[in-house]
Parts: structure tokens; C-alpha cells; sequence
């Protein structure tokens, strides 16, 4: 089975990032043929300076690789390293209903948040269709509020199949974790850069102690009373760092009093912070090899166009590109 995941090169990597995307995918890698990509094409929707898209995606290459992506078991590619993905879009963009576009939430939602309505973040979802089927792959790893982009994705699927030839195109299968497809942010929301709640993958001690001791939200119940399990965001975070006993005796804590959210909160870092110890060490051995980075995302991006030339020209087959 072949699964795949892209990630936009938007900022530092957040804990919502890893449990929704980095980690299903770093397991699928030992279920099946893992593809994986770093989305710089979508970044330019939402991005307009060169150099932080250049800086940010080799820093997203160098944290997917640290947090445990093997590239002798996965492909690995930059986007724009791919020509064909683009092709693949237009194609799809001649089958695509204005109004399967136009019901897409992402769109509006990114408009709302003062982003230019540009025609590329309004066809975003074709782009992405095609990044998904030009690797005829059969699962994608989305969050919930990406699943609506994958039925786009399958919708336009069944019109190439319908169009140019049943079974021309494979129509993947969304794979959701119900716990972890949504983390909360520090202040409850969903964890989101736009909302300035996150919590980084990687970064230093102190001022990370300090953010989840100043930022993680919490109730006024004095510390000998005890506090509400139900809502709890220290809670729902530490659940995602601890062992089931340790979470079991958190919700002890909580529910006996007699223990004062900052130390709940000192819980929380101490298991956030051993969670990441080996990603981060392994990314500093990653940063300590300067050639390291780019020779994994040339050798992914070759292997990644074998794949999608082969898509690629059966579907130009199919729909007259190839007239000779």
C-alpha cells in the first residue's frame, strides 16, 4: 500500500503538525511505501517572500527528517522539484466544477483571515488533487479539516476515470486518527500559526518552560480545591506526551486538589520535553552535515518523477496530449 503526506513550509513546526501529519506518517512508513513531500507550491498562496520560503523549507526538510522520516524507507521531494504536478493540475482543472471549488471552506476561511483572494488559493484544491493522484497512491493521513480537499481529490478522480477511461486514476482513501486529529491549541482552539497558539516541535528549554507557564490557559480554582477534568487543555496536551498511568494520575490530581496548576503544568513540559529528546538529537546531527539535507530531497525527487511521469503519461494518453 502506498501512502502519502505534504506539508507546507509555513513556519516552525507545531505539535498540531506532528500529531496530525509528521507521526501517522512516520508509522505508515514501516505499513507500506511512504510518500511524502514538502509543499512549497501551496506556501506561495500564502507567502510572498522568497527567502523565507527558501529558508523554511529546507527547516521543514531538516524537522520531517528529525522527527523520524527515513529516506531509505520513503520518498522524499520538494513540490516544485516535480514539473509534472503542475500539468496534472490543469488537467484537472479542465474537469474541475466551479462549484466543488466554490464550496470549499479553506478558501473563504483564508480570505476572511486577510489573505489575497488570488486564483491559486481559490484552485488550491485541484493542486493538491494532483499532488495526491500523480503518485497513484492509495491512502492520505488528512486532518478533519482537510477532508473535504481529499473528497475534492476523489470527486475529480472519478471525472478523469469517467472522462478518459475507468481505472485511469486510483481514488485514495482519507486515514483520520480520531484522537489526534485535532490538537488544541494553548488557549483551547485549535492549534494553528494564524492563532498564535502553538507549541513548537523544537526550540530551547527556557523559553519553552516558559510558554506553557505563562500561555496554557487555565481556570481561577484555588489550588486546595480540585480542578475540572472536563475542558482541561493541560489535560488534553499531556495526554499526548504522557504513558497512560502517568495521564491516569494527572486526572488523580486534578480530581483529589491539593495541587496547584503549576505544577501540573511543570508535569506537562517535563513529559513534552523527554517525548522530543531523540528527534532532538537527531536533528542536530542532521544540521551538523551541512550536504546532508539536499542530497535526500534530489535523490526523493528523482524517484518521486519516475512515479509521476509514469501517472502522467498514461493520463496524456488518455486525454489526446500525446498526438504523435
Amino acid at each position: 500500500m502506498r501512502f502519502l503526506t505534504g506539508l507546507q513550509p509555513s513556519g516552525q513546526l507545531h505539535i498540531g503538525n506532528y500529531f496530525g501529519a509528521i507521526k501517522p506518517a512516520v508509522e505508515l512508513q514501516e505499513k507500506g511505501e511512504g510518500y511524502y513531500f514538502i509543499a512549497n507550491y501551496h506556501a506561495m498562496t500564502t507567502m510572498t517572500d522568497a527567502a523565507s520560503l527558501r529558508e523554511n523549507t529546507h527547516a521543514l526538510a531538516v524537522d520531517f527528517l528529525a522527527c523520524g522520516l527515513d529516506p531509505e524507507k520513503s520518498v522524499f521531494w520538494v513540490q516544485s522539484d516535480i514539473p509534472e504536478v503542475n500539468e496534472l493540475s490543469w488537467i484537472l482543472s479542465t474537469l474541475c466544477p466551479m462549484g466543488l471549488l466554490e464550496r470549499c471552506h479553506s478558501y473563504k476561511d483564508k480570505v476572511t483571515k486577510g489573505f489575497s483572494p488570488s486564483h491559486a488559493l481559490f484552485a488550491y484544491p485541484s493542486l493538491m488533487a494532483a499532488d495526491i493522484l500523480l503518485y497513484d497512491c492509495d491512502a492520505v493521513p488528512v486532518g478533519k479539516d482537510q477532508k473535504q480537499h481529499l473528497e475534492v481529490t476523489r470527486d475529480l478522480a472519478t471525472k478523469v476515470n469517467e472522462r478518459f477511461g475507468e481505472g485511469l486514476i486510483k481514488l485514495p482513501e482519507p486515514i483520520i486518527s480520531e484522537l489526534t486529529a485535532v490538537v488544541p491549541g494553548l488557549d483551547g482552539q485549535k492549534m494553528s500559526k494564524s492563532y498564535g497558539n502553538t507549541l513548537p516541535i523544537f526550540g530551547e528549554e527556557k523559553p519553552l518552560r516558559k510558554l506553557i507557564n505563562k500561555k496554557v490557559v487555565t481556570d481561577a480554582t484555588p489550588l486546595e480545591d480540585p480542578k475540572p477534568t472536563e475542558g482541561s487543555i493541560i489535560l488534553s496536551l499531556y495526554k499526548l506526551f504522557a504513558s497512560p498511568a502517568q495521564y491516569d494520575e494527572m486526572i488523580a490530581g486534578h480530581q483529589a486538589g491539593g495541587v496547584g496548576y503549576g505544577q501540573f503544568k511543570k508535569d506537562l513540559f517535563e513529559a513534552y520535553w523527554e517525548y522530543f529528546r531523540t528527534a532532538r538529537e537527531r536533528r542536530a546531527d542532521i544540521l551538523a552535515k551541512p550536504d546532508y539535507v539536499q542530497e535526500v530531497m534530489t535523490q526523493g525527487a528523482l524517484r518521486a518523477r519516475a512515479t509521476a511521469s509514469i501517472t502522467l503519461e498514461r493520463l496524456r494518453k488518455a486525454a489526446g496530449l500525446s498526438w504523435f
